[in-house]
């Protein structure tokens, strides 16, 4: 299994998930919003100095489809360059059983 997450300002938010789901079209994903942080492209912080916001999406998915979104977020960069999009992508083991915690 694989865990996706994608950073990504706002403003592409909806091009992201067009994007997967045009090639995924029953993918599962939470998407957590108002994410604040500061990368390359600057601060998001939802201030009037940093007014931007990110949002965050995260999928679980197989090898094969964890492969189809990274291409899809690809295309979304190259149509919006100057836009702040990140993806991580590693492997997990899903543990089946419940855990005492």
């Amino acid at each position: 299994m694989v865990r996706t997450e994608i950073y990504a300002n706002r403003s592409v938010e909806e091009n992201i998930l067009d994007e997967v789901e045009k090639r995924i079209p029953d993918i599962c994903y939470s998407l957590i919003e108002n994410v604040k942080g500061k990368g390359k492209t600057g601060p998001r912080q939802g201030t009037a100095i940093w007014p931007e916001l990110n949002v965050l999406y995260v999928f679980y998915s197989d090898s094969a489809q964890a492969r189809i979104i990274a291409e899809s977020v690809k295309q979304v960069k190259n149509a919006f360059p100057n836009e702040g999009i990140k993806v991580f992508q590693y492997e997990l083991n899903a543990s089946t059983e419940e855990q005492n915690l």
